[in-house]
């Protein structure tokens, strides 16, 4: 295990960064651990919740965004639009379902 792989971890555990400036923690203590156990062990599941838990928030807060911007009208055009794609390609299914020859099928003359 090296320090790099120590890094991404850290990176995903903020957290932990947050221990060490409290002086809870120190890197020392906090790389031993991971060396030793592992980012596997249970140890870190309080750390892990909080990363899990930070990136929901964000997603949320994005898709909340996302939808304060939405133009219905738009959205609704888009639908229609693709509903008469959808229309237009099953009726072409359809239509080659009922001839007894196929249209793609090529002869030899």
């Amino acid at each position: 295990m090296s320090i790099e792989q120590f890094k991404q971890f850290v990176k995903k555990h903020p957290k932990l960064i947050e221990e060490v400036r409290q002086g809870k923690k120190t890197w020392k203590e906090l790389y031993n651990d991971w060396y030793v156990f592992g980012e596997d062990d249970d140890m870190w599941d309080e750390y892990r919740f909080t990363a899990e838990k930070d990136e929901q928030g964000a997603l949320v807060q994005k898709l909340a965004s996302y939808l304060k911007h939405l133009d219905v009208n738009e959205l609704q055009t888009y639908i229609t639009n693709v509903q008469q794609a959808i229309a237009s390609i099953q009726e072409v299914v359809r239509q080659m379902q009922h001839t007894k020859k196929d249209p793609f099928s090529f002869r030899k003359d």
